[in-house]
Formats: C-alpha cells, sequence, structure tokens
C-alpha cells in the first residue's frame, strides 16, 4: 500500500473505495497489519511534533517522507505511544473484538493537542491517558480516559461519540466539553460548552442526566448532580493557564505539582487552609507563581538538593 494514500486516510480525507481498499490491505496479512500501525505511530508522531505542513521540496515529496525517523520518534519523551493488534479491551467498549488501540500518556507538567481518526480535536491534560482505536470502524466512537481533556468532538449524527472513564461514561454528537476523571481520585465532573452530552454511571447506564450548555455534572454521594458552571478559568489549562477561584492553599500547590511535575512538601500548617485566587502562565515557571502566592500568603520556601522537592515552611 502507498503511503501517500494511508497518509490520505489517517487525516480522513480518503474515499470510500479507498477505504476499502485500505482495511481489505490491512487483514489480509500480519504484516501488512504491523506496517499499517507503523505508519499510523509515524503520523500521530508527525501531527505532534507540528509538523503536518503540506508543503512539498522541490522534488515534490511528500512532507511525511522528509521528516527523519529519529526525529519523529523524539515525541516519546513526552508521549508515549503503545500500538498492538492483539489487545484486547476487557469491557464494554469493544466486547469481543480485536482491536489496536492507540495509547497517548502524558507526563506531569506537559499537555497535549490531538486529532483523532473521526476528525475529533482534543487537548489532553498533564498526568492523562487516553486509549483510542486506530481507526472508528463501528456505529460507535468509544475511547476510555483517565484523567482531563477537553472535547471538540465532529459531529456524526450516525457514530455517537463516547468518552468512558473509571466512573462515569459520556455520550456526544457533536460538541465542546471537559471531562475530568482521574482514576487516583475520587473527582468526576463533566462541564459543557456547546451541544449536548448525556453522562450516565459506568457501573449503572440506567443513572444517567442530559446536560444543557453551561452546566456541569458531577459525583456527590455516588449520585449525578448537576450544576451552573461558575468559572470558566478552571478550563483554560489547554491554553497553558492555571486558574484557581476561592481554593485553599493545599489544593493550590497540588494544581502546581500537576503543572510542573514537582513534588511540593507543605510544612508550613498556618497556611494549609488559606483560601486564594489566581492566574498563572504554565510559562512563567513554579518559582514566579510561589513568589506571587507570597504577597496574599506569609511563607518560605526552598528546594531539596536534587531539585525535584519544593518544602513550604
Amino acid at each position: 500500500m502507498d503511503k501517500e494514500t494511508l497518509y490520505r486516510f489517517f487525516e480522513g480525507k480518503a474515499t470510500p473505495e479507498q477505504e476499502s481498499e485500505i482495511r481489505a490491505w490491512m487483514e489480509s496479512s500480519d504484516e501488512n497489519g504491523k506496517e499499517f500501525f507503523r505508519e499510523r505511530k509515524l503520523f500521530d508522531a508527525i501531527v505532534l511534533l507540528g509538523k503536518q505542513d503540506k508543503e512539498v521540496t522541490e522534488n515534490k515529496r511528500p512532507f511525511y517522507t522528509r521528516i527523519p525517523v529519529r526525529e519523529l520518534l523524539k515525541i516519546a519523551a513526552v508521549i508515549i505511544f503503545t500500538l498492538s493488534a492483539t489487545l484486547f479491551i476487557q469491557n464494554k467498549i469493544l466486547s469481543d473484538d480485536r482491536v489496536a488501540m492507540n495509547i497517548v500518556s502524558v507526563p506531569a507538567g506537559q499537555r497535549v493537542n490531538l486529532t483523532l481518526p473521526d476528525g475529533t480535536n482534543l487537548w489532553l491534560n498533564a498526568c492523562s491517558t487516553l486509549k483510542y482505536p486506530a481507526v472508528f470502524t463501528k456505529n460507535k466512537r468509544e475511547i476510555i480516559l483517565d484523567g482531563e481533556a477537553y472535547f471538540e468532538v465532529a459531529h456524526n449524527k450516525k457514530k455517537p461519540f463516547i468518552v468512558h472513564t473509571g466512573k462515569c461514561d459520556v455520550e456526544v454528537l457533536g460538541t465542546k466539553f471537559n471531562v475530568e476523571a482521574y482514576s487516583n481520585k475520587s473527582k468526576f465532573e463533566t462541564s459543557l460548552m456547546e451541544g449536548s452530552v448525556k453522562v450516565s454511571l459506568a457501573s449503572n447506564n440506567a443513572e444517567s442526566l442530559v446536560l444543557a450548555p453551561d452546566n456541569r455534572a458531577y459525583l456527590e454521594r455516588g449520585k449525578l448532580v448537576s450544576a451552573k458552571i461558575e468559572d470558566y478559568g478552571n478550563y483554560r489549562w489547554k491554553e497553558g493557564l492555571i486558574c484557581f477561584k476561592n481554593l485553599p492553599f493545599s489544593d493550590v500547590m497540588l494544581k502546581l505539582e500537576k503543572y510542573f511535575d514537582i513534588r511540593i512538601v507543605i510544612n508550613n500548617k498556618k497556611v494549609r487552609s488559606c483560601i486564594l485566587t489566581g492566574k498563572f502562565r504554565q510559562s512563567d515557571g513554579i518559582d514566579y507563581a510561589l513568589k506571587v502566592l507570597q504577597k496574599d500568603v506569609y511563607f518560605n520556601f526552598k528546594r531539596s538538593e536534587n531539585n525535584d522537592v519544593i518544602y513550604i515552611y
């Protein structure tokens, strides 16, 4: 299979005939399947490196043939892709099907923007993992999220888009919304900006609610409840902004840990419950953020010898 046709397929620009041809080729042998996933991995790396420029060189070679493989794979330092043709998803997502999945893991201190095979654009926040199929082939578009992501879902009324988390499922047709569902935290929250979403308990899909724009759904004592969005600053993380409003000092430090990939130890108990409101650019760095906070709360800080821990005293 020629690369130009494959990359048109990955970009969602292949004709129905080309899509059928690619699927038949991919399923015809294990070697073809491996080549498909290898090229998909390189394509995703190109996009995430920001080099999806469509210009060509003087000899008119496509852009994706001009970037060294070694350079593409440097992205692995930030994002880890795991592709497997024999991965079984042991839950309700793809019950008995054998499906190749992409796994994108974002470490602390990073965030990633990517486009799914259906054209859905999303931002994945720090300490988050997203699993999605290399190709949406069924009558649903299903993904698995552990962490926080902001979605701009490509509209397709024939194929609902479903976000599965450990606590709840979110189903949409085409909309803009934020989901926060870290598996190591009790909090779950879906906030809707545009369109409509249906939120259901993962353990009981019969318990659900439908959100209207400018509303959020969250768990309270194991039950789904909804309320108006009070602060849109919480969703500006995708712009590189760390926003907080009326948040305890200890919770602000947890945010800084996530966004700057550093451990913060609070030895000054007096500051833990101080309520703070503020906004920082992630690019300004944690030292700048702490120095600004010192104007409102009395504390000092120092770094460990290895520079991987900040002590508040």
